[in-house]
C-alpha cells in the first residue's frame, strides 16, 4: 500500500485480503502471461517475467498457477492477447493519477476507468497529461533483516545502483534506472538473495498535500481503480499525514 510515509507516496496498493485473493491472483497471472509473451518464457532470460513471478510468490500464489500462466503464453492461447494501456488523470485536489492496465478490450477498460474517475471526484485526461510529474525508475526492495544500511549500501553501489534509502519499516529501497535494472537486480540477488519486490515505479517529482476529506475521497477513487479487473497498478502523487492515514485505514 502506498500513501504517506509508511505507506509510501508512489503507488497505492491494497493488501491481498482473503476475500480478494482470487482477483489478485488473476491480475498476477495476467502479468506473468504478458511478460512471458513479451520475451523468452524462461525467467532467467526475461527480467520482466522474473519480476512477475517474484510478485506472485510474495502473494503466495501456488506454483501450478504460475506454470499455467507461462504455458498459456507459450501455447499462443487467444485469451492471452492482452494490450498494455496507460490512463492518466486527476483525482480530488488535483492529485495526479496514473493507471496501468492489461486488457483484452481497450474500449471497455477506457470507459470503465473514465467512469470511476468521474464518480469519485476526478477526471481522466489524455496520455502524458500527468506523467511529466513523475520520473520512471526501478526499485529493488529488501527487508530490514537483509543487513545493516552500510552492508546493503555497499552491495548496491558495487552492483551499479543509483541510490539506497530506508523506508519507515526499515526495509532497504534501492533505486536504479530502467536500463540498468536487470543487471543491478541480478548482481544484488547474487550478493543479498532474492528481494521482496523488484520492478519499475512512477516516482512523483512533487507531492500534493491533502486534508482528511480530500484524502478520504481520493482513497475511494484509488480503491475503485485497483478493484477493476483490468487495472494492474495505480500511482499517485499524494501526501497524507500519518495520523489522517491511520484514521482512514483503521
Amino acid at each position: 500500500m502506498a500513501g504517506h510515509s509508511q505507506f509510501k507516496n508512489i503507488m497505492y496498493r491494497k493488501g491481498a485480503q482473503d476475500a480478494k485473493r482470487a482477483k489478485v491472483f488473476t491480475k498476477l497471472q495476467r502479468e506473468i502471461t504478458v511478460a512471458a509473451k513479451s520475451g523468452m518464457p524462461e525467467p532467467e532470460k526475461n527480467p520482466r517475467l522474473r519480476a512477475a513471478i517474484l510478485a506472485a510468490r510474495k502473494e503466495n500464489m501456488p506454483k501450478d498457477n504460475i506454470e499455467r500462466a507461462i504455458k498459456k503464453a507459450i501455447g499462443g492461447d487467444a485469451d492471452a492477447d492482452f494490450i498494455e494501456m496507460r490512463y492518466e488523470g486527476y483525482g480530488p485536489a488535483g492529485v495526479a493519477v496514473i493507471v496501468e492496465a492489461l486488457t483484452d478490450n481497450r474500449n471497455r477498460t477506457a470507459a470503465e476507468v473514465r467512469a470511476l474517475f468521474n464518480k469519485h471526484g476526478g477526471s481522466m485526461g489524455e496520455t502524458n497529461s500527468v506523467s511529466f510529474m513523475f520520473s520512471q525508475v526501478c526499485e529493488i526492495v529488501y527487508p530490514a533483516e537483509t543487513g545493516d544500511q552500510e552492508t546493503v549500501f555497499e552491495a548496491a553501489l558495487e552492483a551499479g545502483a543509483e541510490d539506497v534509502t530506508a523506508d519507515d519499516d526499515g526495509s532497504h529501497v534501492i533505486t536504479t534506472s530502467l536500463d540498468d535494472f536487470a543487471a543491478v537486480r541480478d548482481a544484488l540477488e547474487a550478493s543479498l538473495g532474492s528481494p521482496d519486490r523488484a520492478g519499475r515505479v512512477w516516482r512523483p517529482l512533487n507531492t500534493q498535500p491533502l486534508n482528511e476529506d480530500q484524502a478520504g475521497t481520493l482513497l475511494k477513487l484509488l480503491d475503485a481503480l485497483e478493484d477493476n479487473d483490468d487495472v494492474q497498478r495505480v500511482s499517485a502523487n499524494f501526501e497524507i499525514p500519518d495520523d489522517v492515514m491511520a484514521r482512514l485505514t483503521a
